[in-house]
C-alpha cells in the first residue's frame, strides 16, 4: 500500500498542477484567481485543521509512554547516557546545517508572498524572543495549554507525568496501558488522516500554481533541490562520525544499511524499515543488547532529517512571506525544535506536525504556510526518513564501539550486502 500511496500522491501533484496552470491560463482577473484558488484552498484548510486536531494527544500520549518505558526498564544507566549525549550532539547538528543552508541558498526569498491575514509581513513583529521562549516554556495550565495547541508546554507536562510514572514503576502500569492505548489510538487516527494526503496535495498544488502560475515550479525545485544539498551534508558529517568510530568498517556499515535506508525512502515510512535496520546492525556487528536499546530510542530522539527539515521548512516559509528573523529568533527556534521534534516519534509527516506547531510561535502564516510546503513534503518525507533511518544505524554503531560492544561482521546479511555492494 505505501508504494501505492506514493503513487496517488505523484498523481494528486501532476492534477493539482494541471488544475492550477489551466486555471492561471483562462482566468486573468487576479480577484477571480484569488476566489478560485480559495476553493482548493479549502480542502487544503480541511486537512490542515485535521492535523492540528490531533496534536495535542498525539504528543502527550506518545511521548509519555516513551519515556515512561525509558525509566521503567534498564535504561538509565551508563548505555542511556551515551546514547542521549550522542543524539542531544546529532539534534544540534541536525538543526544547525538545516538553518546554515536555508540562511545560505535563501530558496523562498523569491516568492515576495503577502500573508493573507494577520498582523505579519515584511518587517512584522516575529514572535518569541529568547527571553520569552524561557518564560514560555512552562504552563500554568496544561488544559490550556492542549486547547491551544502550545506543543513547547504540552511536551515539558508530559515530561514529568511520564518521569512520574517512570518513578511509581509497577503501581502505574494500569496507567501505562491506558496512555499506550491511547497513543495507539491517536496513530491510527493519524493515518486516516493521511490517507486524504493525495486530495489535499492535489489543492495545494492547484491552490499554488493558480495564484503564481507555472514558475512557482522554479521555487519548488530549488527548495527540494537545496533540502537534498542538506541532507547530503548531514549524512557526510554522520558518516564522518561513524568512521571514527568505526575504522575502516564503514564501508561494511553503509552495505549492511543501503536496503533499510532504500526501504525507508521507497515508503517514506522508517517503521517499515526498522526489522531489516535491526538485522542489519546485528549482522554488521553490534551487540544484540545495544541494538535493541538504541534503535527504539532513537525513533524517539534522534530523527535527524525531521529534525533538519524543521527548521528548513520554518525559515523557507519565513522567507517567502518575506519575514526577516533575527539571529536570537533563530537561536530560540533551534531551542524549540531540539524540544518540540521529541515529542511525535513514529508519527506519519512528523515535521509537517512540527512545523504546524512552530509557525505560530514566530506570528508566521500557519495554514498559507504549510499549503506552500505541503504540496512536494511527500518527496521531501523519503529523503528525511531514509537519513533517519541512517542516523539510527551510525549511533547504535558508534554507541557499540563506545561499550566495547562492536564484534566482527556475522551472519549472511553482511556477505550477502557486499556481494551487492
Amino acid at each position: 500500500m505505501s508504494r501505492n500511496f506514493t503513487l496517488y500522491i505523484v498523481i494528486g501533484m501532476l492534477l493539482g498542477l494541471a488544475a492550477g496552470a489551466g486555471a492561471h491560463a483562462t482566468i486573468h482577473d487576479p480577484a477571480a484567481l484569488k476566489d478560485a484558488a480559495g476553493y482548493f484552498g479549502l480542502i487544503t484548510d480541511v486537512f490542515l485543521r485535521l492535523i492540528k486536531m490531533i496534536i495535542a494527544p498525539l504528543v502527550f500520549s506518545t511521548l509519555v509512554s516513551g519515556i515512561a518505558h525509558l525509566g521503567a526498564g534498564s535504561a538509565v544507566g551508563r548505555v542511556g547516557l551515551k546514547t542521549l549525549g550522542f543524539f542531544l550532539g546529532a539534534t544540534v547538528i541536525s538543526l544547525t546545517v538545516g538553518v546554515a543552508m536555508v540562511s545560505l541558498l535563501h530558496p523562498g526569498s523569491s516568492l515576495h508572498l503577502t500573508a493573507p491575514i494577520g498582523p505579519v509581513g515584511a518587517g512584522a513583529p516575529t514572535g518569541l524572543s529568547l527571553k520569552d521562549f524561557l518564560g514560555h516554556v512552562f504552563p500554568t495550565s496544561i488544559i490550556d495549554a492542549m486547547a491551544r495547541n502550545e506543543v513547547l508546554q504540552i511536551v515539558v507536562f508530559s515530561t514529568f507525568f511520564g518521569c512520574a510514572m517512570a518513578a511509581l514503576g509497577e503501581r502505574t502500569a494500569g496507567l501505562l496501558h491506558l496512555v499506550e492505548q491511547v497513543a495507539q489510538v491517536m496513530l491510527t487516527i493519524t493515518n486516516y488522516v493521511m490517507r486524504t494526503a493525495p486530495i489535499a496535495v492535489f489543492a495545494a498544488i492547484a491552490g499554488t500554481v493558480t495564484t503564481q502560475g507555472i514558475g512557482i515550479l522554479a521555487t519548488y525545485a530549488a527548495f527540494v533541490g537545496d533540502f537534498y544539498a542538506a541532507l547530503a551534508i548531514l549524512c557526510a558529517l554522520m558518516l564522518a562520525a561513524a568512521t571514527l568510530a568505526v575504522g575502516g568498517r564503514i564501508g561494511v556499515l553503509l552495505a549492511a544499511i543501503r536496503q533499510p535506508a532504500l526501504i525507508a525512502f521507497s515508503t517514506a515510512s522508517s517503521e517499515a524499515a526498522y526489522p531489516r535496520t535491526l538485522e542489519a546492525l546485528e549482522a554488521f556487528g553490534v551487540s544484540k543488547r545495544v541494538a535493541s536499546f538504541v534503535l527504539p530510542l532513537g525513533y524517539s530522539f534522534n530523527l535527524m532529517g525531521s529534525m533538519m527539515y524543521c527548521t528548513f521548512a520554518v525559515l523557507f516559509i519565513a522567507q517567502a512571506f518575506g519575514v526577516s528573523l533575527s539571529a536570537g529568533q533563530i537561536a530560540t527556534l533551534v531551542l524549540m525544535l531540539m524540544v518540540t521534534s521529541k515529542g511525535i516519534a513514529g508519527v506519519p509527516r512528523a515535521g509537517l506536525v512540527v512545523v504546524a506547531a512552530t509557525l505560530p510561535a514566530f506570528h508566521l502564516p500557519e495554514a498559507a504556510g504549510l499549503a506552500l510546503i505541503f504540496g512536494v513534503d511527500h518527496i521531501l518525507d523519503m529523503g528525511r526518513t531514509a537519513v533517519n533511518v541512517i542516523g539510527n544505524s551510525v549511533a547504535a554503531a558508534v554507541v557499540a564501539r563506545w561499550e566495547g560492544e562492536l564484534g566482527p561482521a556475522r551472519g549472511p546479511l553482511d556477505a550477502a550486502d557486499l556481494a551487492v555492494g
